[in-house]
């Protein structure tokens, strides 16, 4: 058995393409662009037969519709009032994959309908996908579902950990989908897979020598996370919507733009911060184009309004528009043909500000804006908490 991991370094998180042996494949936790997925499989002579969601995600759109779209059968957890075809499956109860067999355990905390899917071959364990019951050297955390509930999780997560999922065997192997960089960890680790064995032996939170004591060291690590974290689960139990083809940005000339902007959408820069202080459109958002991009444009920009986007020669504009459609952000109206530069030949004004690094700072009122980033490492704090990108004042810490 051969599993193949996709790790999204911005979001933070995992998925893994399960060869299954006969030639097809199931997919645990796919993000929305199923691209990566399908084109894996079809290097490996494989068939997308499966797509498995272990909870309603609140980080990123599932790719298990697109993949159905492909003709793979989405597996969730039944608890999850999911709105579109699937099989739902309930605490204990297995799934045919053809020669292998998933089971789905019932490990509230993270969400309320948390199932993690335990892969058997025969009765012999094989794998774990614990989705956010068990991360590397941490648990997810447990107040997205309700603030106000926050507690109440922590303690199912803590019987989760204890009754379902340490009952394993030592030599057996997880796979999290929640991992470095993630708000959905609480604290991250740097690794993404991970045994029993080992985190019952080296996870601080499963150390903890009571469930209070658990549920105190699990809610003193909780930060805050990007706004939009507050739609996806809703968003992803309705069903993303199929994307066929995969969009592109549309080309939009400088007279296009403005009246784009005039009619209440908003300009996001992508171009490095240091092409953005040397001239912008008056207005434009900074959000470099980069892995945690998505992070950025959830926190700052509202979901619902037009972006027009202005970009450099040299960047990624699939990336671009991917990164936007993983967290539900559809309403792209299209790109700055030629840039800035275009931007300029029309005459329309711009904007700079003055970049100082950290030896030139003069004035004695310094405003740091980055988050407190309570419980979390700084190896974290400076791979995705970087100054707000929409100010580039002083790039001390990119």
């Amino acid at each position: 058995m051969n599993i193949h991991a996709f790790v999204d370094e911005g979001l933070g998180n995992s998925s893994y393409l399960v060869d299954l042996g006969d030639g097809r494949a199931l997919v645990v936790d796919p993000s929305r662009d199923s691209r990566p997925y399908v084109e894996a499989a079809r290097r490996h002579q494989l068939d997308v037969a499966f797509a498995g969601d272990t909870h309603l995600h609140a980080d990123f759109l599932s790719g298990s519709r697109q993949l159905a779209a492909d003709g793979a059968q989405i597996v969730a957890p039944a608890d999850g009032d999911r709105a579109f075809p699937h099989r739902g499956l309930h605490d204990g109860e297995e799934f045919d994959l053809g020669g292998l067999t998933l089971r789905a355990l019932a490990t509230p905390g993270h969400t309320l309908e948390h199932v993690s899917f335990l892969l058997l071959e025969d009765s012999k364990p094989l794998a774990l996908f614990t989705g956010g019951a068990l991360l590397v050297g941490a648990v997810a955390r447990t107040d997205l579902v309700d603030p106000g509930r926050t507690e109440e999780l922590a303690r199912q997560a803590y019987r989760s950990l204890h009754q379902r999922i340490l009952v394993l065997p030592d030599d057996l192997p997880v796979y999290p989908t929640h991992g470095a960089g993630s708000f959905c960890s609480a604290p991250a680790g740097a690794e993404r897979s991970t045994s029993i064995g080992r985190e019952r032996a080296s996870n601080p939170v499963l150390a903890a020598r009571s469930e209070d004591a658990f549920v105190a060291m699990l809610v003193a690590s909780l930060g805050s996370y990007p706004t939009y974290f507050r739609r996806l689960a809703e968003a992803n139990r309705r069903g993303p919507r199929v994307l066929r083809p995969w969009p592109s940005l549309v080309q939009l000339d400088a007279g296009e733009v403005r009246t784009r902007l005039d009619d209440g959408a908003v300009a996001v820069d992508v171009r490095p911060i240091e092409d953005y202080a040397a001239g912008h459109i008056p207005g434009a958002l900074s959000i470099a184009l980069r892995p945690a991009f998505a992070t950025w444009l959830g926190w700052l920009v509202d979901s619902t309004q037009d972006i027009v986007f202005i970009a450099g020669a040299d960047q990624d504009r699939d990336d671009l528009v991917s990164q936007a459609l993983k967290i539900g952000y559809e309403k792209l109206a299209g790109e700055l043909t030629g840039g800035m530069a275009a931007w300029r030949a029309a005459g329309y004004p711009e904007r700079r500000i003055d970049l100082v690094s950290a030896a030139e700072l003069r004035s004695s009122a310094v405003v740091d804006v980055r988050q407190t980033a309570r419980g979390t490492s700084p190896a974290r704090c400076t791979e995705n908490l970087d100054p707000w990108p929409a100010l580039g004042i002083c790039p001390m810490d990119r």
